[in-house]
């Protein structure tokens, strides 16, 4: 037996037993090798290499899940809206694999309940359940081919998420829409990001978005980027009557 089967056991043992009716509930159809599935769902903390020495977690599948969602969206885009250009196919499509869409269909499954992982679930950021996600993709691929795969998107993903006219009045990035404002009004801008620190000593970012040199938003989040957002959000709604009748 290679040392990738011994890693990842696919003997129907009660444990896999269990998985496999899981994966299977999810998947609407029997998985054919549970060693990509497990795969899927193991992280890089738990060290684990084939007997060619090449990692075994889910980052390669979910690189893989990327391009399937990509390509599979695009192709239901293309047909679906005729009329749209180049421009319009690339930005709706961007708004469908959002990080946080993909996050809340990765929830939506409990993919979580899955990983394998000497990190605690508590101490992962929000983008592990896309990420999950993604892999999960890349396992059905692998599983299935293409045609499979193509199937499982429009059943999970396109039937009950993409909705064309809601999706061309979502905004994907607020920091984006503030930024492409007060460049078109002359406007300055400014995110001023600090650290802070809770009383847990968990390291948090802080900041303050000044428009025109006043202080408009302020945010706090685990990430410069996210506070960024955050604060960006909240500056769009206080400048929202402007920025859309633009």
């Amino acid at each position: 037996m290679s040392l990738i089967k011994k890693i990842f056991s696919n003997s129907r043992s009660p444990e896999d037993g269990i998985f496999f009716d899981k994966i299977e509930r999810i998947l609407g159809f029997k998985p054919l090798n549970l060693l990509n599935f497990r795969k899927a769902f193991t992280h890089r903390s738990m060290n684990k290499f084939d007997d060619k020495g090449n990692a075994l977690n889910y980052e390669r599948l979910e690189f893989l899940g990327d391009a399937m969602l990509g390509s599979v969206i695009a192709a239901h885009l293309f047909n679906q809206v005729p009329t749209g250009d180049e421009g319009y196919l690339t930005k709706m499509r961007s708004k469908i694999v959002s990080r946080e869409h993909l996050n809340e269909l990765g929830k939506d499954m409990n993919l979580i309940q899955f990983i394998e992982s000497k990190v605690t679930v508590q101490n992962f950021g929000e983008n592990i359940h896309g990420n999950l996600f993604e892999a999960f993709i890349g396992a059905v691929y692998l599983d299935r081919g293409f045609a499979y795969c193509e199937k499982f998107i429009h059943k999970k993903v396109i039937k009950p998420y993409v909705n064309i006219d809601q999706l061309e009045g979502k905004v994907i990035s607020y920091k984006s829409l503030l930024i492409e404002w007060c460049q078109k009004e002359r406007k300055t801008f400014h995110f001023d990001v600090y650290d802070d620190e809770d009383a847990g000593k968990l390291k948090y970012f802080a900041v303050k978005l000044s428009i025109d040199g006043k202080v408009i938003s302020k945010a706090r989040a685990t990430s410069k980027k996210k506070a960024e957002e955050i604060a960006s959000k909240r500056g769009y709604f206080a400048f929202q009557s402007k920025i859309d009748n633009k």
